[in-house]
């Protein structure tokens, strides 16, 4: 089946976060949102579908994941990523982002120091701050137009760190980690007895030429360090239903967060979430295949419209996820002033590097998983407002 990805979608007055919070993010409802983390594409017919089926039956009651949840999760990891799981394997959190807090207090104690990568999603700034824990900060070096890890500086800080959260793919910068790159993280982390927290939720959405890496699966020994946060929530656009998966195949770790995740009673989960889910992984390859070279399209769309016609804004080409990380610095623009620009000349709303931490001042995220004639008319008013500057 051919899936239409050019299809325009009206998202507003469906409780929507991207389209409908508009005016609360950017004082202005009419901007083109290309912030928040979900696609423009219409949920896959098979998801829908069967969500429609269960939603047929008139009792929606108390429910539990059976062996029909597990094994399609099971299949996907060996067949996408060449990891082998077992059932037992798998414990259920509603979503990766409560999955990082729920871990940081399952495993660490207050004033423990947790190692991030910045610029990076913010949420990995409050499930350390919001618990007591202390931040310590192994940013990311800029060498031209690729982002790599400082693992002189890393060396150092797991010295004294208890916990390492790993952005795998990376988001904002779009780095698809190599083996190489994570197996040096996980020699410190090891020799150090640091945990890595490994969130690989953009797992999926993994372009062309670049291949995604496992970080529990390089080793028996980087397993024993390992909390994997997985979910279809990125992949199928199915973020509303709060469903994904901690993989911890140390038996041991594994049993404190399953403990922790009974005692805040998260267990149980959301009925429509775990059909949305088997549906996903029963079905989703020939989809996600075909989303896959409809958002290369979009990057390479992307890459010579801003080559040919902004040269002065340098652009981070991913090598995963749907994000794009603008670099406006050539501009000598401050942050709110290019906001602000951006949001009432252009009629843009992205989101600013700033709130990546360290290294994001000057830069933007904007997302392109979208129609390519949103893509088309956003980038032409961002053209229109660089030639402004």
């Amino acid at each position: 089946m051919k899936y239409d990805f050019d299809k325009i979608i009206d998202r507003t007055n469906t409780a929507c976060v991207k389209y409908d919070l508009r005016q609360t993010i950017f004082g202005k409802s009419d901007v083109i949102p290309m912030w928040v983390a979900d696609m423009d594409f219409e949920t896959p017919d098979f998801i829908r579908d069967a969500v429609i089926r269960r939603a047929g039956h008139p009792i929606y009651g108390y429910t539990f994941r059976d062996e029909d949840y597990y094994q399609p999760i099971i299949e996907w990891m060996q067949s996408h990523h060449g990891w082998t799981i077992q059932k037992e394997d798998v414990v259920f959190c509603p979503g990766v982002v409560p999955a990082l807090n729920m871990a940081v207090l399952a495993f660490t104690k207050p004033s423990d120091k947790i190692i991030i990568q910045p610029p990076v999603y913010r949420p990995f700034y409050g499930a350390v701050r919001d618990h007591e824990r202390e931040l310590v900060y192994n940013q990311l070096i800029q060498k031209e137009n690729k982002y790599l890890i400082d693992f002189e500086l890393l060396e150092e800080l797991a010295k004294d760190a208890v916990m390492m959260i790993l952005c795998n793919p990376h988001n904002p910068v779009g780095r698809c980690w190599d083996q190489s790159e994570l197996d040096s993280i996980a020699k410190i982390c090891i020799k150090n007895h640091v945990l890595v927290l490994s969130d690989e939720i953009h797992a999926d959405l993994v372009m062309p030429g670049n291949k995604h890496e496992v970080f529990a699966n390089l080793s028996p020994e980087a397993a024993e360090i390992a909390i994997t946060a997985h979910a279809p929530s990125k992949t199928f656009n199915l973020a509303g239903l709060a469903t994904s998966s901690v993989i911890i195949l140390n038996p041991d770790l594994r049993k404190v967060f399953s403990e922790f995740i009974d005692k805040m009673h998260l267990s149980m989960g959301n009925l429509f979430g775990n059909i949305a889910s088997t549906s996903a992984y029963l079905h989703g390859e020939p989809w996600r295949s075909q989303l896959i070279d409809y958002l290369q399209t979009n990057i390479d769309f992307t890459t010579t419209f801003i080559n040919e016609n902004i040269p002065h804004l340098k652009m981070i080409r991913p090598e995963a996820t749907y994000m794009i990380w603008l670099d406006f610095r050539d501009y000598r623009i401050d942050d709110e002033t290019l906001k602000h620009k951006l949001i009432h000349e252009a009629g843009l709303g992205f989101n600013p590097g700033t709130e990546f931490g360290p290294g994001g001042k000057g830069f933007m995220r904007m997302n392109i998983a979208c129609p390519r004639s949103t893509l088309k008319e956003a980038l032409e008013r961002l053209h229109a407002m660089c030639e402004s500057l």
